[in-house]
């Protein structure tokens, strides 16, 4: 599956040897519907890009049931917070649908960054505009982060 990276929006546009230097930092993720993918609360260790099927982000709250806060579909992001620095994520992720998906540990996409600083911020920046719908301000925050991170 990760022979179709060129093809996906996030990597159009890199060149065979780009191509090659970031296949090694992503893994295929297939869960079935149903599938519980992390819990709010767990470590946030994976930036996941969706290529087919549909998840719910749960949200619980202290004092209530968990509700739904969107739905995500093939080309989407979740598990932000592995990039942005969190220690642990922020609410669930549960497959709606089979899924069928790539992930990227949030410290080795930076180390992409640092030793590629051109593929690291095309894609840091790509990134920042699939999730920016859902959360305000993206651009600018992950900016900040890249020069906090010295990319």
């Amino acid at each position: 599956m990760l022979d179709i990276l060129p093809i996906i929006p996030l990597f159009q546009g890199f060149d065979a040897g780009q191509i090659a230097s970031m296949k090694p930092l992503f893994e295929e993720v297939f869960r079935p519907a149903g599938t519980v993918i992390f819990e709010q609360g767990d470590p946030a260790k994976f930036l996941y890009l969706i290529l087919h099927g549909d998840v719910a982000i749960r949200y619980k709250p202290y004092d209530g049931p968990p509700i739904n806060l969107t739905r995500l579909h093939a080309g989407e992001v979740f598990g932000w917070s592995a990039v942005i620095g969190s220690p642990r994520y922020t609410s669930s992720i549960v497959s709606e649908t089979n899924i069928e998906a790539i992930r990227i540990q949030g410290n080795h996409l930076w180390m992409l960054a640092r030793e590629h600083p051109e593929i690291g911020k095309t894609i840091i920046n790509r990134l920042a505009l699939i999730v920016s719908p859902r959360w305000e301000n993206a651009h600018a925050q992950i900016q900040s982060l890249m020069n906090s991170n010295r990319v």
